[in-house]
């Protein structure tokens, strides 16, 4: 926990100070630069009211805006929300959504540690952090992370085994996330989350997987009707050894059965009858 403390605390360090550098650069525009600020001021002092509306911009409470004067960014960083100013002729400016931002991963045909191709997608939220770093240090920061994701997906899975990627899909969601955040830093986003949608197998290993799992059944079936016949047989020897003690009940359970067999409204009922009631017919 305090390692990964010390990580965030460096991490932060480093963007602080690639903030400071763009935010605050050494050289100045020079005199030139200077010359062309000052005729824009004048030009737009000169036709106001009407250049009013040219200098006054807006930005909403999800955006920041990034202004450039003669090509380098101006002191303070990102502006807004709400209004602020520039200079007609020698400042433009670029708006940056704050905004989280979704994303699919489109499905990646991977091959596993264990030699089995699978087809995985998934889903990405991550955020701009800090508007000056995404607009200066990468061109298109939405595109850069959609493929930076494709490939770590590709990464992380080649890592793993078939069961650990149907069981571990958190750690795998997790370790992306992880390896998306550092490598985003500069960028100035935030990964948020990722998550693992689906794993979609070949149709083969799909009816391999599925006779393996019916077999698997199959076999505890068998298993768990051999434990009951274990048991009724066991259950039917203490019978008989009670009805041996009692030659009465054997009656008494004959009685029942004969009850059982009334009750469910038979059209014939086997009735033994003794051999020494017989005898005794015979006699006369």
């Amino acid at each position: 926990m305090q390692a990964d403390r010390e990580d965030v605390a460096m991490k932060e360090t480093r963007r602080r100070e690639r903030v400071s550098v763009l935010e605050n650069p050494d050289s100045d525009i020079g005199l030139c630069g200077w010359v062309l600020v000052g005729f824009s001021l004048l030009l737009m002092l000169v036709t106001l009211p009407i250049s009013i509306w040219l200098c006054i911009k807006i930005v909403k409470e999800y955006e920041r805006a990034i202004i450039f004067r003669l090509g380098r960014i101006v002191r303070g960083g990102a502006k807004g929300p709400g209004l602020f100013f520039i200079l007609p002729c020698t400042d433009s400016f670029i708006n940056v959504d704050m905004r989280t931002i979704t994303f699919d991963i489109p499905p990646q045909e991977v091959l596993t540690k264990d030699s089995v191709t699978v087809s995985v997608d998934g889903v990405v939220y991550y955020r701009v952090q800090n508007a000056t770093l995404a607009v200066a240090n990468i061109t298109n920061a939405d595109a850069a992370t959609r493929l930076l994701a494709q490939t770590t997906l590709r990464n992380v899975l080649g890592t793993k085994n078939l069961a650990e990627i149907l069981s571990d899909r958190e750690e795998i969601a997790h370790s992306m996330q992880s390896t998306l955040d550092d490598a985003t830093d500069d960028w100035g986003i935030k990964v948020e989350r990722v998550e693992i949608k689906d794993v979609k197998l070949p149709l083969q290993l799909q009816r391999a997987m599925a006779a393996e799992a019916e077999a698997s059944r199959e076999a505890r079936a068998k298993v768990i009707a051999a434990e009951g016949e274990m048991n009724a047989s066991r259950a039917l020897k203490e019978a008989s050894l009670v009805i041996a003690e009692s030659p009465s009940a054997l009656q008494l359970r004959y009685l029942q059965t004969l009850n059982t067999i009334a009750a469910e409204k038979n059209s014939t009922i086997i009735f033994p009858l003794p051999m020494e009631m017989m005898r005794g017919f015979m006699k006369q």
